[in-house]
């Protein structure tokens, strides 16, 4: 699996990411991929794929996240949904490493107690498929101001969005190496 953390510029995340092709067209990485940026959140209804979402009117928006768009060739969308819970349970470990607290997952979301004990909502994950592929986006709230729900960002964590990026996408990558070997290595059984 190819990575690359865009660093030369912001990028806001509008839902229109979450296409095919769209990291080989604006990266030049071709076949199974992961990209990380910075940048805006702002996901009009009219963008959102997660139905659920749009029937409680319920827009995305951050002033500031880390985004992970991943795209796979070879999934059905079952898988990719692993595959999306995996990218969050590294998130969650690696997290936890670097600022040394708690972190709770439900599903596809990380949360952490803000300054006033209530819980923050980290992140926001969603995991569909085109005609020629599966797609995950992530996006990691680094700045909280006007989110519509209560969220917590990795800046109230010091946490610095690239470093943690750049290492999330490398241990990502080497789940998903290391899970296709572990399915190359064994032999059928009768």
């Amino acid at each position: 699996m190819q990575t690359k953390l865009i660093t030369d510029r912001e990028i806001t995340y509008d839902g229109r990411q979450l296409s095919p092709h769209w990291i080989y067209r604006q990266f030049d990485l071709l076949g199974d991929a992961a990209v990380g940026f910075i940048g805006p959140c702002n996901v009009d209804l009219s963008e959102m794929v997660d139905i659920e979402d749009v029937k409680a009117q319920s827009p995305i928006y951050s002033p500031r996240m880390l985004h992970v768009i991943a795209e796979f060739f070879a999934n059905e969308l079952h898988t990719t949904v692993y595959c999306q819970r995996l990218l969050i349970v590294t998130a969650k470990e690696l997290l936890e490493r670097m600022t040394e607290r708690p972190i709770t997952r439900k599903g596809d979301d990380l949360y952490l107690p803000r300054a006033d004990g209530s819980p923050g909502k980290l992140s926001v994950s969603i995991a569909t498929a085109s005609a020629t592929s599966t797609l995950i986006h992530t996006g990691f709230n680094v700045e909280t101001e006007g989110t519509p729900v209560p969220t917590i960002g990795l800046a109230e964590l010091g946490v610095e969005p690239a470093a943690f990026g750049e290492e999330l996408l490398r241990r990502y990558a080497e789940e998903v190496e290391d899970i296709w070997l572990a399915r190359c290595k064994v032999r059928a059984v009768n």
